[in-house]
């Protein structure tokens, strides 16, 4: 926890590789102190085929999966921190954006939290 996966138009990978992508949103929300640095996850996700408005030819949206228990003032730091890094690394695109949503902690399993001896269900347990 968190996940962050990155769509974006094929041809942003044409300006920027995909590390530098990947790195730009890991350090931004790295950055913001919310998240041990081993917890990170960022992957992505470029797309050939897909429409946009009028005068629009390229995107790059973030969506970011992070488990409840933060404010809406840190989440709308954390969507703004990792927009300004890209908006900075990409200055050319056309449609740029960044959203957060909450894990529930209810609903959330992994495989540690299925392991039979993490009485404690500690999402961590064994890693």
């Amino acid at each position: 926890m968190p996940h962050f996966i990155i769509d974006c138009s094929q041809d942003i990978l044409q300006q920027r590789s995909p590390d530098e992508l990947m790195d730009t949103v890991y350090k931004a929300a790295d950055e913001t102190g919310l998240f041990a640095p081993n917890d990170i996850k960022v992957r992505l996700q470029p797309y050939q085929y897909y429409r946009l408005g009028t005068d629009k030819r390229s995107f790059l949206h973030v969506f970011g999966y992070i488990m409840e228990g933060r404010s809406k003032e840190q989440k709308a730091n954390l969507s703004r921190q990792i927009c300004i890094r890209l908006s900075e690394l990409l200055a050319d695109i056309s449609f740029l954006s960044v959203n957060m949503s909450d894990f529930e902690t209810a609903t959330y399993s992994n495989k540690a939290l299925i392991h039979p001896e993490n009485t404690d269900k500690d999402r961590h347990f064994g890693l």
